[in-house]
């Protein structure tokens, strides 16, 4: 990308978080077609293809704890997609997008260790508490199941971020990356490639669509703006992306929030900026991935 060193870098970030929402909300047009498997495993192939022949990983010399590293990794990343694209089904992408971002949110209080923090993700409870209806929706009425798959995918968004850090400590430049991602097409290959008859030509395309705003886009953007860019300013960037996955989702599904929830994305925005913004002296980069 030899024309963004001109852009400033917290536009190359914004772009890459409207990207993967974006990326996110073409997803939720795929698979109620072919099924959440089917699109990772889409997905994944050509995220798989396109990073593997950007890195050429290297796969000789490393040690057998490196390979049980990056195997987790590429698991945490194959379920966390699965249950994300699972729960578009059920919730709107805003909606989704906001209870997952629980999972980094939680991990970077229990890191920081401030009882300010604490604060703030008590804060972000509320307003998942808002924003999933559960004040003005009988709670038997509440999608739980897709409520449960947007958490299970903030959970494996925390365990990415964990393992993510750990296997770039023991593989060079993006080839961990790029070995994670074969991990987790094998992993969900099985099942996504039963939908095969289904993939018509436009369902190819918009998987490719997918990988490249959800994938190869958004990490190239955030590569280049990070070396410009503090791990603050970028923490507090990505906070944004609830409300990037709620402009995505009326723009591209014509998924509309109420004004509750909205008010509930805002709490959660607002708290994980105020704790992701603090900067933990960690790799910011892992936690843009997620979704």
């Amino acid at each position: 990308m030899p024309r963004t060193s001109a852009v400033p870098a917290p536009i190359l970030v914004l772009a890459a978080v409207v990207s993967v929402q974006f990326g996110g909300a073409l997803a939720a047009t795929l698979v109620p077609v072919i099924g959440a498997p089917g699109s990772v495993t889409l997905r994944l192939i050509f995220a798989a293809l396109v990073l593997g022949a950007v890195a050429r990983p290297r796969l000789r010399g490393h040690t057998r704890r490196a390979w049980l590293t990056v195997a987790a990794f590429g698991l945490a990343l194959g379920l966390m997609n699965l249950a994300f694209y699972a729960s578009l089904v059920r919730l709107p992408i805003g909606v989704a997008v906001t209870i997952e971002f629980l999972g980094p949110l939680t991990l970077a209080t229990v890191l920081s260790r401030r009882v300010r923090d604490l604060g703030a993700v008590l804060a972000a409870g509320a307003g998942v508490v808002l924003i999933s209806q559960a004040l003005s929706v009988p709670l038997a009425s509440l999608d739980w199941v897709g409520l449960g798959l947007a958490a299970a995918a903030g959970a494996c968004w925390a365990a990415y971020i964990l393992l993510s850090g750990r296997t770039g400590a023991q593989f060079e430049s993006l080839d961990g990356l790029a070995l994670a991602l074969g991990v987790a097409l094998v992993v969900v290959a099985p099942f996504g490639l039963t939908t095969a008859p289904q993939w018509t030509a436009e369902v190819v395309a918009k998987g490719l669509g997918i990988a490249l705003l959800s994938s190869v886009l958004p990490y190239s953007l955030e590569l280049v703006a990070l070396r410009r860019l503090s791990a603050r300013v970028f923490g507090v960037l990505l906070s944004l992306e609830p409300a990037a996955a709620a402009l995505a989702g009326l723009l591209v599904l014509g998924q509309r929030l109420t004004p509750t929830q909205l008010v509930g994305m805002a709490l959660v925005v607002l708290a994980s900026a105020l704790v992701m913004g603090a900067g933990q002296g960690k790799d910011p980069a892992a936690a843009a991935s997620g979704g």
